[in-house]
């Protein structure tokens, strides 16, 4: 990023989780119902384990708003973990408890052999606890700001499921009127999809996964409109905008796959049925009909309807662990069971909004600049 940084830190079990976030030019409006809804919407989704009905997240404000707006200052934020009381000796910052039982069986697909084998660690706990997906807590606390700030000037993103298992979803973005109107269809289902036959069916394989130990992932899309032509730059490889998007989608936990409209279909398509057509017209000036290629070509930003699709894989805490290895005595064992979702793909589409959110606002002061919102607005309108 190079106008927007930020970074989080803070352990799943620990007293809280803290972010800063550097950039946001002064004189933003927000309120804290900005923050704490998308909050609140990252924590439901069907297939969501315990630990969502211990947490109620709510953001404190440490530095750089006041009065209800940015200052152009680091903002700093705070999420309690009310699940800490519960985890006292276990997360002690000083004192290790003599009866402490460390964690020394890695889960086949997380972070743990290799976080353990990396930093030297005996306790593995050292690694899941910083690796597990607790910390986009304070991700999507940090990313609703810079979605607010896209909001401010038109710019909406929204997300849906599209696959879970081997289910997919029949219904096309490209329906709905807006994405206001597809974002609350998709919030209002337990699996975020917008096909309700696909939405039953998603709810019934979580379930049977469940009740068989098990985990599933799944395909969300990410959908992005009012964004203005040339966002993203063609000269260098890291400021092309496809490459910025991909980079934020697979910092999440879990994912390991991203593609751009048509995506990964596209290397089975024909040259002629891969592309999108240009046309133009007095009012509309430049258009694509089709949006094969979701809304960037040449790492830019076309104006047309941004689409970006992430694949998750299944969670890797089994309740009916896989084969594993102890790192302390090296014999074979089943794998460490730590408390988990059956599925969090509904709730991976929440927080690939707001990671979305960081690089297109990144983009757009990248590209408009200005320390104010007022100086933006400015340069903007002339878009």
């Amino acid at each position: 990023m190079r106008r927007l940084r930020y970074l989080t830190a803070g352990e799943s079990h620990g007293r809280g989780l803290v972010g800063i976030l550097e950039g946001m030019p002064a004189g933003l409006v927000v309120q804290p119902e900005i923050i704490n809804r998308q909050l609140a919407r990252r924590q439901r989704g069907h297939g969501r384990g315990g630990r969502m009905r211990i947490e109620q997240d709510q953001a404190e404000v440490i530095a750089g708003i006041r009065f209800g707006k940015t200052l152009g200052s680091p903002i700093a934020l705070l999420v309690w973990n009310r699940d800490w009381q519960n985890w006292q000796r276990a997360m002690d910052p000083w004192q290790e408890p003599p009866d402490y039982q460390p964690v020394t069986v890695p889960r086949p697909g997380h972070a743990d052999l290799a976080g353990a084998l990396k930093y030297g660690f005996s306790d593995i706990r050292n690694v899941l606890e910083r690796a597990s997906a607790r910390e986009t807590t304070m991700r999507v606390a940090l990313g609703a700001l810079p979605r607010h700030m896209l909001a401010h000037f038109g710019i909406q993103i929204a997300s849906h499921v599209i696959q879970l298992h081997e289910i997919r979803s029949q219904a096309n973005a490209r329906d709905f009127s807006n994405l206001s109107e597809l974002l609350s269809r998709a919030d209002g289902s337990p699996v975020r999809c917008l096909d309700p036959q696909a939405e039953r069916e998603m709810i019934a394989r979580i379930d049977q996964a469940k009740a068989e130990k098990n985990t599933v992932g799944g395909v969300f899309e990410l959908l992005v409109s009012g964004l203005p032509v040339g966002l993203g730059s063609h000269v260098h490889w890291d400021r092309k905008l496809d490459a910025r998007i991909a980079a934020a989608m697979l910092s999440l936990q879990a994912m390991k796959g991203v593609g751009i409209g048509s995506g990964f279909e596209a290397a089975s398509r024909w040259g002629s049925e891969a592309h999108d057509a240009i046309y133009y017209d007095e009012q509309r000036g430049f258009y694509r009909r089709e949006g094969r290629s979701g809304g960037i070509e040449g790492g830019m930003s076309t104006g047309e309807l941004l689409s970006v699709r992430v694949a998750m894989k299944p969670l890797s805490t089994l309740m009916q662990p896989l084969d594993s290895v102890d790192i302390i005595s090296k014999r074979p064992v089943k794998a460490h069971v730590e408390r988990s979702d059956v599925c969090a793909v509904p709730a991976a589409s929440i927080i690939g909004e707001n990671l979305l959110a960081f690089t297109l606002a990144d983009a757009l002061l990248e590209k408009y600049g200005g320390d104010s919102i007022a100086e933006i607005e400015g340069r903007f309108g002339d878009k």
